[in-house]
């Protein structure tokens, strides 16, 4: 038996994606801490239940961008014995860790609100809440785009999670607004109401990141759209007379690609692989793909 096959991925971490993620957890973590802070004092002080919800989302989102901090980190860690195809499979667990953190922040919220409801709601003084609930809508609104522009270049699962989270808390907070104002003009009971509408919305946010990410973890197929792009992209290749059964699906949040290639069977095999390590390097080069499997077959001896 040869004692010198590879039994790990020589890939290097991408320093340029390393460098977006750090960016991207630095956002969170500072961005995060502090509007869970102000938001947590704040409920305290006012008593207000769609503050406290509020602010329950913040303190759940603060832990979740340490552990997505923690995640991205591994996730970046060249491959080794351990993990020989890398560490990536990392980011979409953390994006679950995610998700539980924001379902027990909605769970604890909308107790909260329930229980207010039933009891007696009291109007809330608008002029604090007002304040802090809007700067907090204005530094999420500012945390999204940044984070969401981080997260497209660098097809992180993880930081698109928590792109999504900051677009939810703006609405959580403007939610939250409308509670507060609305016990105090119209009907105390409105800021519980406001709270359980709060609940609603992180509860939502959590399903569609779940369902997102485990699909990465359990290898859920690649769009139709992308799988054709991609066999298009094999086409193209001088060298390449048809691009068929091509098997895309998601190992982590990158795709590993499966697919047969045509060639004239009268080329050499030398030639045969520099074909094929073409279409692999092509295929490559998109954000969405991780690793091409290329297989060579004649096509039929009548084509020239």
């Amino acid at each position: 038996m040869n004692s010198d096959i590879k039994r790990i991925r020589t890939d290097a971490p991408d320093p340029a994606r390393q460098a977006l993620y750090r960016r991207a957890i630095y956002i969170a973590i500072g961005g995060n801490a502090i509007l869970a802070i102000a938001k947590g004092l704040l409920a305290w002080l006012s008593g207000s239940s769609a503050v406290f919800s509020d602010a329950a989302n913040s303190f759940s989102d603060m832990l979740y961008s340490l552990l997505m901090g923690l995640g991205l980190y591994l996730s970046q860690q060249p491959p080794d014995e351990s993990h020989p195809q890398g560490h990536s499979r990392f980011e979409p667990l953390v994006s679950l860790f995610i998700a539980l953190a924001m379902l027990s922040a909605g769970a604890t919220a909308l107790w909260q609100s329930i229980q207010r409801f039933l009891s007696d709601a009291r109007p809330i003084d608008p002029f604090w809440p007002t304040i802090v609930l809007l700067l907090s809508a204005l530094a999420k609104v500012v945390m999204y785009v940044l984070v969401k522009k981080i997260g497209e270049k660098s097809n992180s699962p993880a930081i698109r999670a928590s792109a999504r989270d900051n677009l939810a808390d703006i609405l959580t907070s403007l939610a939250a607004l409308v509670g507060v104002l609305g016990s105090r003009f119209l009907w105390p009971a409105l800021d519980p109401v406001a709270g359980v509408l709060v609940a609603l919305w992180i509860f939502r946010a959590t399903w569609e990141i779940m369902g997102e990410n485990l699909g990465y973890l359990t290898g859920r197929g690649a769009p139709k759209e992308l799988t054709q792009q991609i066999a298009s992209i094999a086409s193209d290749v001088p060298g390449v007379i048809n691009a068929h059964r091509v098997v895309a699906d998601y190992v982590g949040p990158q795709l590993r690609v499966d697919m047969h290639i045509d060639v004239n069977p009268q080329i050499t095999l030398e030639y045969a692989h520099e074909i094929a390590e073409d279409v692999r390097e092509r295929i490559e080069q998109m954000i969405e793909v991780d690793l091409v499997f290329v297989h060579v077959e004649p096509a039929h001896k009548n084509v020239k």
